[in-house]
């Protein structure tokens, strides 16, 4: 068999119900739903976390991101380098393959920053820096731990989210500059930084899709097989779509930036055909966490981010971490299907393994399982994912078996209120849902269930302690 071209594109706070195929009707979303049209759309599918940092670590790494020291929360855009020296991610796992390897878009797993009088960011203060402004990075020097030293041969993208400083592109291992002043206008929840000259908060996602389709078109001239990672920056705020697509949809500004990660789509879509390298390609598009529930200014427009699912981006509901997934492989995989397989979006690394053909090096990617069976239409195996752990952004915790999930706590661990909740004298200490009958986690059973809640009980506490949660 053919090794097949991987392209993975994921968006920013994407939730599940922000798309065609998955329900909306007041945000087109024409490419993916085509996408799914042509492939298979998957209905529990999962991030490892509710948030950006430790989810794009299980992505790269096929781990549980609370292996690291990063256990809750995420990091700030000159937070410290995140993925271990060493440690194999897909990208290097691909590059020994053969594979030309790049990622363009949003990096948000820390970079090894210099201020101007030679220090390490992360040493001078913790190594998330959330408030660190960045106003005395050398912004002239090239930074390390990042994409080109953990198997990427292409970089050019952003350190952390549309919010975050540094305002500016990030290409291989040093700044696209100059970068010498600070931000001229701040839009929503942006903070404050440095900014390149001539940087546009409208047009970042149409450069991270021009410079794939280029990478794209490069490595097809030369017949080489390529890996493509694609992390948007849409639809996280500060919502600024570019003109051609603003007032696209019928659901606010964030809505419209919805429009931009299916545009963004469209153009690799029509890059891959137009190449004749469609068919030879595993074309996944899906989401980091799950979404805010409402635009910037506090308004729904009537549109459920995350459908019929409960909580939000952070939560440890499933509204927080599961996702859209669409991913297309013609001739490969069944046309219009739909699949209710449990898969994480840590299966990556697994998957890959499984669809080339390479050998795992020993201690690498422990969490990550392969769902190409899925994808090829073999359904639920023996072999299958069959359990899930989950944290939330402030550390909480849960695991997945099956039809049942369990919350250690009372709360949604994250943005919704309540954020926490101290048991009452004889009521439930955590959550159980059964998440085939309540996908919308309505009725906690805890109580009803001891036996479920003592099985999962011990479960999670031997994935946390030792070996990987498969």
């Amino acid at each position: 068999m053919a090794r097949p071209n991987i392209v993975f594109i994921m968006a920013d706070d994407m939730g599940y119900g922000d798309l065609g195929c998955y329900g909306t009707e007041r945000i087109p979303t024409p490419n993916i739903d085509r996408l799914a049209a042509e492939g298979v759309l998957f209905t529990d599918a999962h991030s490892s976390s509710a948030v950006c940092s430790p989810s794009r670590y299980s992505v790269l790494t096929g781990r549980y991101c609370w292996r690291t020291w990063l256990d809750h929360g995420v990091l700030g855009g000159f937070g410290a380098s995140l993925v271990e020296p060493g440690r194999t991610t897909v990208a290097s796992l691909l590059k020994e393959a053969g594979y030309a390897t790049g990622a363009f878009g949003k990096w948000h797993l820390g970079l090894d920053w210099r201020t101007k009088s030679g220090d390490r960011v992360s040493d001078i203060g913790d190594k998330v820096a959330w408030d660190y402004e960045g106003l005395d990075v050398d912004y002239e020097a090239s930074f390390g731990g990042g994409p080109v030293e953990l198997g990427f041969d292409r970089f050019f993208g952003i350190a952390g989210s549309l919010d975050m400083p540094p305002y500016c592109f990030l290409e291989d291992d040093h700044c696209v500059g100059p970068v010498r002043r600070e931000k001229d206008t701040y839009l929503n929840q942006q903070r404050r930084g440095m900014m390149a000259d001539g940087w546009r908060d409208d047009l970042v996602d149409v450069a991270f899709a021009e410079k794939a389709c280029s990478f794209i078109e490069e490595q097809a001239a030369a017949v080489r097989p390529f890996f493509v990672y694609l992390p948007l920056s849409a639809p996280h705020r500060p919502c600024v779509p570019p003109d051609f697509l603003e007032g696209r949809s019928q659901a606010g500004d964030r809505g419209d930036m919805v429009c931009v990660v299916d545009w963004c789509a469209g153009q690799v879509m029509a890059k891959l055909d137009e190449l004749g390298v469609g068919d030879d390609t595993l074309l996944i598009v899906t989401s980091d966490n799950g979404a805010r529930l409402t635009c910037a200014n506090g308004r729904d427009y009537g549109h459920r981010s995350n459908g019929e699912l409960r909580g939000q981006k952070a939560d440890i509901w499933d509204g927080g971490h599961r996702e859209p997934f669409v991913a297309r492989w013609p001739g490969r995989v069944q046309a219009g299907a739909v699949c209710d397989d449990l898969i994480c979006l840590g299966d990556l690394m697994g998957t890959c393994v499984e669809a080339t053909e390479v050998d795992l090096p020993e201690g690498a990617g422990e969490d990550s399982i392969s769902f190409l069976p899925s994808l090829l239409g073999a359904g639920k195996r023996e072999t299958a994912r069959r359990e899930l752990v989950h944290h939330s952004a402030g550390g909480m915790f849960s695991i997945r078996r099956g039809r049942w999930k369990l919350v250690e706590g009372l709360g949604s661990g994250g943005f919704s209120e309540p954020r926490s909740a101290q048991p009452e004298e004889g009521g439930p200490e955590g959550q159980l849902y059964d998440v085939e009958a309540d996908i919308a986690e309505t009725h906690n059973l805890y109580l009803e269930r001891r036996d479920i809640v003592e099985q999962l009980t011990q479960t999670l506490g031997d994935r946390r302690r030792a070996g990987p949660g498969l």
